[in-house]
């Protein structure tokens, strides 16, 4: 408490903004990250505080997924710590599914976060030993500062909080209608429509797979190599066979065997201009976090032709893009598959544990816990699997702390207790 009387006196213009001071973590990010932490610190009875900056939990799921979207590996994999998917639930659920599970999630814990609330900057107090937490609150036209005040601050906002956009020339004088994947819901509005797609991962083949069902023609840019797996392999998920396997045999035997697994259900896919990386998929997602695609039915429509893989782009002109080989194609629509990034160098003013690319340093297991009470959750690069791994390590690293003191504080409570009596 003396501190805190220190971090008021330093700042005096500190009353002129509203503030609390929070019993416990602030976590950053009401994603599925967020929610499973909270769940967590929940079960180990430390109370908290989420901040969301939309007006709903897991707005990425909720506002910027397309509307054919399921989770691409079984639901095992991707359940939450403290509660599994209903049993009713197929193997791959929905978006919607996914959605409502979260919802439920959020009601079972009593999760309530603090909505329309965007974190403008946090920063660690020396002085005072406390993390400052400033926000902007949102209520129709009407914007309130506010700052939260914590010994505790754990990071949520994941590896997509903010969408990329290429700088492409030409792109400005195009004409079309230009999209980002976030915005993209359904093929329906591009019937008979040319649409290139910019991006090859699981939204770009996704998104070109929407768009052939709804009697578009959709090119799909392949400007560099790319693994594409089938989602099951001889009825067994893929992911599912790959961890089974990691247990008895190192990491680049079971890429090798992957791949000459996905070679035989899928065949030689170099012919259509998907070309593999000379690293494994693994490999090459536990290093550079590029994940490979699983394919749901794209390579057959690519196969067919009713979706044209072409090389890199050079420039847009109105109407028309010319690609690195020469070929000009005529488009009426862009979608821009191009990926999403993280914002925490927006906002979190600490250079030790994030890097420039808003991502720990340290590589997984051990990018959880920074110092001075900072966590990061669900930056893994391995899913949800990965968040949840880091929401229970952070609840039971914070829990510990909590547990400890709250037992110090009820000794000093009965020693003084006792004294008072001994005086009558």
């Amino acid at each position: 408490m003396e501190n805190l009387f220190r971090l008021v006196d330093q700042d005096q213009h500190f009353f002129q903004r509203k503030w609390t001071l929070v019993n416990g973590p602030v976590i950053v990010g009401a994603g599925p990250s967020g929610l499973a932490t909270a769940a967590c610190l929940r079960e180990q009875g430390v109370p908290f505080v989420v901040l969301e900056r939309a007006e709903c939990i897991a707005s990425l799921w909720q506002k910027r997924t397309y509307d054919r979207l399921k989770l691409h590996l079984p639901k095992h994999f991707c359940q939450l710590p403290k509660l599994p998917f209903p049993e009713e639930f197929p193997e791959y659920p929905t978006k919607r599914q996914f959605i409502e599970y979260l919802e439920s999630y959020a009601k079972h814990f009593d999760i309530n976060p603090k909505f329309n609330e965007c974190v403008q900057s946090a920063r660690y107090d020396e002085t005072s030993g406390f993390w400052r937490v400033k926000t902007v609150v949102s209520s129709g036209s009407s914007k309130t500062e506010f700052e939260y005040i914590c010994r505790w601050l754990v990071v949520a906002t994941g590896e997509n909080a903010e969408c990329v956009v290429p700088d492409i020339q030409g792109l400005a004088e195009f004409g079309g209608e230009v999209i980002h994947a976030c915005d993209y819901k359904s093929g329906e509005k591009f019937k008979g429509q040319k649409v290139l797609v910019v991006g090859c991962g699981n939204s770009g083949m996704e998104v070109s797979l929407d768009l052939c069902n709804h009697n578009a023609s959709p090119s799909i840019v392949v400007r560099s190599s790319v693994h594409v797996l089938p989602r099951e392999i001889f009825g067994k998920s893929t992911f599912e066979l790959a961890m089974v396997l990691l247990k008895w045999l190192p990491l680049r035997l079971v890429d090798k065997l992957m791949l000459i697994l996905a070679w035989l259900v899928l065949g030689n896919i170099e012919m259509y201009g998907l070309k593999r990386p000379s690293m494994g998929p693994l490999e090459l997602k536990n290093t550079k976090g590029k994940t490979p695609v699983l394919d749901i039915g794209a390579l057959e429509k690519i196969r067919s032709g009713d979706i044209n893989v072409v090389p890199g782009i050079k420039r847009f002109s109105r109407g028309q893009v010319e690609l690195v080989n020469g070929e000009k194609l005529d488009i009426d629509s862009v979608v821009l598959a191009t990926g999403y990034r993280s914002n925490v160098p927006s906002w979190l003013q600490e250079g030790e544990f994030f890097s420039k690319n808003g991502f720990p340093k340290a590589p997984f297991p051990h990018g959880w816990k920074g110092s001075a009470g900072l966590y990061a959750v669900g930056f893994t690069r391995r899913g949800l699997s990965g968040a949840s791994s880091d929401a229970m390590r952070i609840a039971q690293d914070i829990g510990k702390v909590w547990k400890d003191e709250t037992k110090r504080q009820k000794k000093r409570t009965m020693a003084c207790h006792r004294r008072c009596i001994s005086q009558f």
